[in-house]
């Protein structure tokens, strides 16, 4: 059949129409056999739809094991913060239950202030002040601040210059300290030392370590003060009372020894005294290789009247020059 010629020169309009219709219907048969069979260049089109489709993948599975990772975490965290509350409960709930011994003290108080004389042999070399200078708080707990200071004279420090002060915080109920310090100035030797009495739990936290401590442990200075609170009246010579002395990093055993009585004037006046001897391994006051000998008022105050220690060349007594503050009467000294 022949076309009309007039159809194609005067009517492009429809033919545009119908060039267009042509490909319509060439995509819609392209898109409904697209399953059943790929046009011709797509192969390189889908594999980079897959590698897109794996790399997608890849990123959400760490994501999602990122999002596992942090909420495994949290629940650690958590179960980590929930034992250390109940701990922490645990720890709080035993303070409550623990109850510090009372030990009776009729022999100090705030006010006293004891003064000493220290002799090198025959040479007067220092001067050492023992203080109960106020109450104060450590944890919660009321206690006596008592501190002790021992300097050389200067016409003894150029022999041997000495600058030393204790501190120490004892609990009134219990006498045993909640804080100790140490700053000792020898010669050429110095020592900062501080240490924390966690007497509940049985801890000493120190600057340092920490370390664990018998139940009422004592720093020297607060086991000086305790044993002026020991009832010697019934004691035979030989007879010992133990206490726990804490020294550096470790705890030991510091026994105080009834030696008798006997009476002795220093310049503080002529006392009857109780003769005491502590039995201790490391930590003094003093720097000793030998004796300690301790001698104190006999009556309820048992203000220290003489300390002698042995040393490596001589011995050094501590004698009492003055006392002022003390809580009553000082039955002891003789008129």
């Amino acid at each position: 059949m022949k076309r009309d010629p007039m159809i194609r020169k005067h009517h492009p309009v429809l033919h545009a129409l119908a060039v267009l219709l042509i490909f319509c219907l060439l995509v819609g048969q392209a898109t409904q056999q697209q399953g059943a069979k790929k046009p011709k260049g797509t192969k390189s089109v889908d594999k980079g739809i897959t590698a897109r489709m794996k790399a997608d993948s890849l990123a959400a599975a760490a994501r999602a094991d990122s999002i596992r990772g942090f909420a495994e975490k949290a629940a650690a965290d958590s179960m980590k913060a929930a034992r250390e509350a109940a701990l922490a409960k645990e720890s709080a709930d035993s303070l409550k239950t623990f109850v510090y011994r009372r030990v009776k003290n009729e022999a100090f108080g705030v006010g006293e202030r004891l003064v000493f004389t220290v002799n090198y042999g025959f040479i007067t070399a220092g001067e050492a002040v023992m203080e109960v200078s106020a109450f104060d708080s450590v944890a919660g707990r009321q206690c006596y601040r008592i501190e002790f200071r021992v300097n050389s004279l200067p016409s003894f420090a150029w022999i041997y210059k000495v600058d030393d002060h204790y501190l120490t915080y004892i609990d009134v109920e219990s006498i045993a300290p909640h804080r100790f310090e140490q700053h000792i100035r020898e010669g050429n030797y110095v020592r900062d030392f501080t240490a924390e009495f966690d007497q509940a739990r049985n801890v000493a936290k120190t600057s340092e370590g920490t370390f664990p401590t018998p139940p009422y442990v004592h720093d020297i200075v607060s086991a000086f003060y305790f044993a002026r609170t020991i009832d010697f009246t019934r004691m035979n010579v030989g007879d010992q009372v133990v206490l726990s002395n804490f020294y550096k990093d470790k705890s030991y055993e510091l026994a105080v020894k009834f030696l008798g009585r006997q009476e002795l004037e220093v310049d503080a006046g002529t006392f009857n005294t109780i003769v005491v001897e502590p039995l201790v391994k490391e930590g003094g006051l003093f720097k000793s290789d030998g004796r300690i000998v301790i001698w104190l008022s006999d009556d309820d105050r048992k203000l220290p009247v003489r300390v002698n220690t042995k040393v490596v060349i001589g011995s050094i007594d501590t004698e009492l020059r003055e006392y002022t503050g003390v809580i009553g009467p000082v039955a002891g000294r003789k008129k």
